[in-house]
């Protein structure tokens, strides 16, 4: 007993010190502060649930099995009543443009890009008239307005993103902000030489965050014409949940504050004390930008372990899953390898992507799991790059491809009846949705579900800037929403089978087989 106590004060001593240290430095590739990492390991198995608030009686089943993440990732408490699926492009728009017409505080938007067409036009009028009405002498309010783009995408043309923003940041500097986020690895003599449409496959800000006062959308939809009418994504309402609101808007200023400013001039500079991100060197944009944003996650998870044993009674968790490689941030990658790894023999794990394209970590992990897969893809004529012009034409095929070898794997193994795959398909739309649904054994209903940014995909792990939510819940209004939405995506679709791919729609030229190896970490 004694030397277990003598232990017990080391460890609490040595976290002190630790505490002392700015993340930052905690996080650092080569801090010598990682050696002390061995002795602060926990070693009693309830200390590792110490971010995971309380949840009201009979959520013990769902705590025990999903504690991990609080391990991971910061967990907030939400009543299930105040989450809602929204169910088509056009109501994702609608909602979002009454939001905005309704908004007083805030007003934080991430998204890969803005369209240049009559729809974003409207969106970006909806934005004027909230931030006019803010300055009305009858309903004065502090509202301001906070848009994250990619630089790279966001720039492309003479009529782009940039353009449609700036009337907007001439009219109210003191209240909107515009970041354009560039990757650090596009630089040098590859910024020169990569074509304007070819750029963004080196990486991007493809975070999908809407935000306005305390009730966000969580989707994998960007902000053009074909998202508002006839893109199938998935989307995800949280009313009125403050904390979360909060994290996701500190979560997109951290990135902003590393990213580019858009300025009334259409200029673009870095924000003062911030490491250019392609001038500057390249580890030091990186070591700063990861601490400015793990700034956001550490807190976070500080501040609930100040809240621990507070009573709240709510019955659905949500897990903020971010994934930024490229600057040393991996929490999204954790979780879904985890979470494949350990889904139960009986369990069963409804897993979809716009764009098939697996990493070989998640392909073995599903390939050696014990659960069942139903994965659905979007067939080749609905591709977002189905009948473009040049290389970008052949993507389809080569989704088809790679597609192709993964069934083959799963025949060979003979995983057929557990790993199935599906294809979506309708008429004069294209299918963007991604994300996965968890059922445990014996339960018509999905207790879990991801929905976010992230493909499953080389890019998104590896390249991209991602972030997506896990949510737990155990309200049974909010499994049966979410277990019609995965109804509803999957009734449009068919099952692959190995005459799927004899089709004349599925024939792959010898080139596209031979470069799509070469190229798959790019799309």
């Amino acid at each position: 007993r004694a030397m277990a106590a003598a232990a017990n004060t080391t460890v609490l001593f040595l976290r002190s010190v630790v505490g002392c240290f700015p993340p930052c430095l905690l996080l650092a590739p080569r801090s010598s502060v990682l050696l002390l990492a061995p002795l602060l390991a926990q070693t009693d198995p309830d200390a590792l649930v110490s971010t995971w608030p309380p949840g009201s009686a009979g959520t013990e089943g769902l705590q025990a099995r999903f504690r991990w993440m609080a391990e991971l990732a910061p967990v907030f408490q939400v009543p299930g009543a105040c989450v809602r699926v929204l169910r088509s492009p056009d109501e994702f728009y609608q909602v979002m443009k009454a939001r905005v017409k309704t908004a007083r505080r805030r007003v934080v938007m991430a998204s890969l890009y803005l369209g240049t067409g009559p729809l974003e036009q409207d969106l970006v009028d909806c934005l004027q008239e909230a931030l006019e009405r803010s300055q009305s002498v009858d309903d004065p309010h502090d509202l301001t307005v906070s848009i994250l783009l990619d630089y790279t995408r966001g720039s492309r043309g003479k009529q782009n993103s940039r353009t449609m923003l700036l009337p907007l940041l001439r009219r109210f500097p003191d209240r909107m902000r515009v970041a354009l986020y560039h990757t650090p690895d596009l630089r040098g003599l590859l910024r020169l030489l990569v074509p304007q449409r070819f750029n963004e496959t080196i990486g991007v800000q493809h975070i999908k965050v809407y935000l306005f006062d305390d009730s966000l959308i969580m989707s994998g939809a960007n902000l053009s014409d074909s998202y508002f009418t006839n893109r199938q994504d998935r989307y995800v309402l949280l009313e009125g949940c403050r904390q979360v609101a909060d994290f996701f808007a500190e979560l997109v200023g951290a990135v902003s504050d590393v990213s580019l400013q858009l300025g009334p001039d259409d200029s673009v500079r870095t924000k003062e004390g911030m490491v250019h991100p392609y001038k500057g060197d390249r580890n030091q944009f990186s070591d700063s930008a990861r601490c400015r944003i793990m700034q956001v996650v550490d807190a976070a998870r500080e501040q609930q372990l100040l809240q621990r044993g507070e009573p709240d009674g709510a019955d659905t968790w949500v897990f903020p899953l971010v994934q930024m490689k490229p600057l040393g941030i991996r929490v999204d990658e954790q979780v879904t390898a985890r979470l494949l790894t350990e889904a139960d023999r009986d369990a069963t794990v409804y897993l979809t992507s716009g764009y098939f394209n697996l990493t070989r970590a998640y392909m073995r992990l599903v390939l050696s799991a014990s659960a069942r897969y139903r994965i659905l893809m979007a067939s080749p004529e609905v591709n977002g790059f189905f009948g473009a012009k040049g290389l970008a034409g052949a993507i389809p095929a080569a989704y088809v491809h790679l597609a192709r070898q993964f069934y083959s794997q799963v025949c060979r193994r003979g995983q057929q009846e557990r790993v199935r795959l599906h294809e979506y398909q309708r008429r004069d739309w294209t299918f963007h949705a991604k994300g996965l649904w968890y059922y445990l054994h014996g339960k018509d209903r999905p207790c879990l579900t991801l929905i976010g940014s992230p493909n499953f995909g080389y890019r998104s792990v590896h390249r991209d800037l991602e972030a997506q939510i896990a949510i737990v819940t155990e309200n049974e209004a909010l499994q049966e929403q979410l277990q019609q939405e995965q109804e509803m995506l999957y009734q449009r679709s068919t099952e692959v089978s190995s005459s799927t791919f004899e089709q004349p729609n599925r024939y792959v030229k010898l080139w596209v087989k031979l470069v799509t190896p070469l190229i798959k970490n790019f799309f």
